[in-house]
């Protein structure tokens, strides 16, 4: 059985946990504030939609690599 459908309200915040913003701590980066207001079933979507947008990414990139891994390998230095 399918869960159900979003509310508008949750679909703006899937968007929103899905953005390229990321505050950090002293930990290292956070979740997205809307993060925490999602449902379960608005964190299943979150996470999907953020994959397919990771390989959206990876395959318009030379390296095949998304924005994440290059993200990644930025910060510890690789110069490739």
């Amino acid at each position: 059985m399918s869960p159900p459908p979003l509310t508008p309200e949750d679909v703006l915040l899937v968007e929103a946990a899905t953005s390229a913003f990321r505050s950090t701590d002293r930990e290292g980066l956070t979740f997205h504030p809307a993060w925490y207001d999602l449902p379960p079933d608005g964190r299943y979507a979150a996470f999907d939609a953020t994959v397919k947008s990771r390989k959206l990414e990876s395959a318009l990139d030379p390296e095949g690599l998304s924005s994440t891994a290059r993200a990644v390998l930025g910060r510890i230095g690789h110069t490739g």
